[in-house]
């Protein structure tokens, strides 16, 4: 169990000092890349080549497979891979064989024309999308075996370190996309997102040579208490035999973890607990998934997206994702729930007068600005949330179903989010207002069940 224990400033700050805080950063880099190439620098491809904002829309259905990796989450946890997990580790051998499955797929986006080959286009997204998000659940699992069991402190802020990690790697792998793609076509380079993609290739082998300063624990404990779990359920079921050895490791897998789950809650707490998870962030990714296409249709070139959305964004991103851990352990979890829910909706507001006043530079900025600092309390409390909730037994597989269940949410329901803009005959402000009323189903889950979590936070 995760315990979120008030500090003073200085004591709190330090523990982001600890050299594992560094491996943490580094894994939410990778898990935060592949984001960049599925979502800005996919739509911004797309938009360029001239496809509708409706195409663009539906082709974010991709991200839907976020929503389902904790159905084989518990084969990664038990499946080993031939000559990667003996030479790398369990964790770390899953995480260079996606990391491999997306370098060849940028390979192959950088061959093909996508006005011609769409559906090949979206096939590859597709298996960039289903390799990011399987090695997400080695990498969350990874990161979390970083930390002792009884290192509440610590847990807290590594649930900072890597969403500070995971929106660098978005962030500035954003940055490098946009000034590179402007780059090549500035000096005449036709197809120069398929060229942007050789560059970005490169950076996921310069993430990989990372990756191995990462260490891994080599226990068996988990071994250990996977085959018992499997023996307590083959002593139920009686006979012992091929088919039900295959049923109790089934069983095992898939059932122990949701098991724990709505026993550990009770089934109202728990579904109203998967009501909030789903519903959260589903403003935050309306706005999300049209913003790229906003900002090129209001008149901003990718030097200006470069420079406002990523760079700047990753800055105010950094800072107040350690704030925002900050205020989680002083404050509590819940507390900073509710807080991150208000910020989200009052910052929507802003791209409506970023649209309605036209083209602003300097209004711009404050968007971006305010816009990343909500989404660096909510994302950072999101993950401590989380994380006081699953068990410690199930780790892995909890932790994937629930933060499944976040984004199914948003990239089911938002994959509509062009049809919408194009329903409302491309009133952008009218889009961001909805966007910011979207936010309050799910604090109102919140507020029913906020007395009954079964939360730890000393």
């Amino acid at each position: 169990m995760l315990e979120i224990k008030k500090q003073s400033l200085s004591e709190t700050f330090s523990v982001y000092f600890d050299r594992r805080m560094l491996r943490i950063l580094l894994l939410g880099a990778i898990s935060g890349f592949p984001w960049v190439l599925i979502g800005s620098s996919l739509s911004l491809w797309l938009k360029e080549e001239g496809l509708s904002r409706s195409t663009i829309g539906w082709a974010g259905l991709i991200f839907g497979v976020y929503a389902f990796n904790y159905l084989w989450a518990p084969l990664i946890d038990r499946l080993q891979i031939p000559y990667l997990t003996k030479k790398l580790g369990h964790r770390r051998g899953w995480i260079v064989l996606m990391q491999i499955a997306i370098l060849v797929s940028l390979i192959v986006w950088s061959l093909i024309n996508p006005t011609e080959n769409l559906a090949l286009l979206i096939t590859v997204g597709l298996i960039i999308a289903i390799a990011s998000a399987t090695q997400d659940i080695t990498v969350d699992a990874l990161r979390i075996e970083q930390i002792g069991e009884n290192e509440g402190k610590s847990m807290a802020a590594g649930a900072a370190m890597a969403v500070v990690g995971w929106w660098s790697g978005y962030k500035l792998g954003g940055v490098i996309a946009l000034f590179t793609a402007e780059y090549f076509q500035n000096i005449g380079i036709v197809n120069y997102w398929q060229s942007t993609f050789l560059i970005l290739g490169v950076v996921v082998i310069l993430m990989n040579i990372g990756l191995m300063f990462v260490h891994e624990a080599h226990s068996d404990s988990r071994k250990v208490n996977q085959k018992k779990a499997d023996e307590l359920i083959q002593s139920k079921i009686g006979s012992k035999n091929f088919i039900t050895n295959i049923i109790a490791w089934i069983s095992g897998t898939l059932g122990g973890p949701i098991i724990s789950f709505f026993k550990k809650n009770g089934f109202s707490i728990a579904i109203g607990i998967l009501g909030f998870v789903f519903l959260f962030k589903i403003g935050e990714a309306f706005l999300g998934r049209m913003s790229i296409v906003f900002y090129k249709e209001i008149g901003f070139s990718k030097g200006d997206i470069a420079i406002y959305s990523k760079t700047l964004g990753w800055i105010t991103t950094v800072i107040f994702t350690l704030l925002g851990g900050l205020f989680v352990i002083r404050s509590g979890v819940l507390k900073a729930m509710f807080l991150a829910g208000i910020l989200m909706a009052a910052t929507n507001l802003l791209f409506t007068a970023l649209a309605w006043s036209g083209k602003s530079e300097w209004l711009f900025a404050v968007a971006v600005i305010f816009d990343d600092i909500a989404a660096s309390f909510a994302t950072v409390a999101f993950v401590a949330f989380i994380s006081l909730l699953v068990d410690r037994t199930y780790t892995a597989t909890q932790y994937a179903l629930l933060a499944s269940i976040g984004t199914a949410g948003r990239t089911t329901l938002a994959s509509s989010s062009g049809a919408l803009v194009d329903w409302l005959n491309g009133d952008w402000g009218t889009f961001f207002i909805l966007t910011a009323i979207m936010v309050i189903p799910s604090l109102i889950c919140l507020w029913f069940i906020k007395d009954k979590l079964k939360l730890s936070e000393k």
